[in-house]
């Protein structure tokens, strides 16, 4: 079968409309900008030059930004990076945040330190975990994430697994001409270990930009491919759980397998969520650079009314729901780096 890449037009590279709309109800904050992987459809070589950023926020930071987010309305957390492991101050964020009594607090890995952190996590308040895994393959799995040890990220998984964590998914950036062939072993297994599987389309953001029109694997070509497997449909989105549309197996059990379509089915349309970048910027989009900073306040003791205040006005630069997500031109002058995953 034949799959057609959508054609979307792009529009100029001005700041994207707005509206207004409520607050968020989902928040991701990027505790570090460091990675110790380097991903091709995420972010340069390592060996490009790139400097961290000199001021992220620390852990009482952190703890007053999410506070005042939820004052705000907002009642799912993740926390990202770059890689959130590194980050010196992570268990003492989770037990934070946990203790705002937050709906729902997840965390991304690419599971390098996982091992050690799983059970600590999980004790700190962790409720669910997903782990960034495009490879089965370790050669593969080198080539995609520029260095990384697959073995140490598999027994990263198992530690989660045993930590006992509500939920553990993959995430797979599915490549054309590079994994897409996976989709089956990885499904299984994902499913033999009693986890949630989810596949990506390649999103044109940052240096994603670079490889988009060549290795997109449209969502409908992954479903086709897990047809003997999967029930009939597009799927259907966890309530209050983000953009992610989840397909049962045909045998009737409760296992199910995930696709998220940023790029040929964006999901802007009533997107609740925001993003806190690393060194303090409320972002409302992934694919803007638009947002408002609160790290000069943070950092000079303001409180949790001021973190409203200025969500307010990031919030104001939300895009409408005609905004077409990755897929605009914007999108391609976002360092991902900066903005967390």
């Amino acid at each position: 079968m034949a799959f057609a890449l959508p054609v979307l037009p792009l529009r100029p590279p001005a700041t994207a409309p707005s509206v207004e709309r409520t607050s968020p109800r989902s928040v991701r904050i990027s505790v570090t900008d460091r990675c110790d992987m380097a991903c091709v459809y995420c972010r340069p070589s390592m060996l490009d030059g790139y400097l961290p950023a000199e001021d992220r926020l620390d852990v009482d930071a952190w703890a007053t930004l999410v506070e005042g987010l939820v004052q705000a309305g907002v009642r799912r957390v993740r926390i990202t990076g770059g890689e959130p492991l590194l980050f010196r101050g992570l268990l003492d964020v989770v037990r934070r945040v946990r203790a705002l009594g937050v709906d729902d607090l997840a965390l991304t890995t690419n599971a390098s330190r996982l091992d050690a952190l799983a059970r600590p996590l999980r004790d700190a308040g962790l409720q669910r975990i997903t782990v960034s895994l495009d490879s089965l393959d370790a050669e593969r799995f080198a080539r995609i994430t520029r260095g990384g040890d697959l073995d140490t990220v598999l027994r990263g998984v198992e530690a989660a697994v045993n930590a006992g964590f509500d939920e553990v998914k993959t995430n797979t950036v599915v490549l054309r001409g590079e994994n897409e062939h996976e989709l089956d072993a990885l499904v299984d297994w994902a499913w033999a270990r009693g986890i949630t599987p989810r596949f990506i389309e390649v999103m044109g953001v940052g240096e994603g930009g670079r490889i988009w029109r060549d290795r997109l694997v449209p969502a409908a070509e992954m479903r086709d491919r897990l047809a003997h497997r999967l029930v009939d449909g597009a799927g259907e989105r966890d309530p209050d759980r983000g953009p992610s549309k989840y397909l049962s197996a045909r045998d009737g059990s409760a296992r199910r397998v995930g696709f998220i379509t940023g790029s040929t089915d964006t999901y802007c349309a009533g997107c609740d969520r925001l993003r806190a970048t690393s060194d303090g910027v409320l972002r409302p989009c992934l694919s803007t650079n638009d947002g408002v900073s609160v790290a000069d306040e943070l950092r000079a003791g303001a409180d949790a009314a001021t973190v409203r205040a200025r969500l307010d006005e990031a919030w104001a630069l939300k895009p409408d729901g005609s905004w077409r997500g990755c897929t605009e031109e914007t999108a391609r002058r976002v360092n991902m780096r900066a903005t967390g995953g």
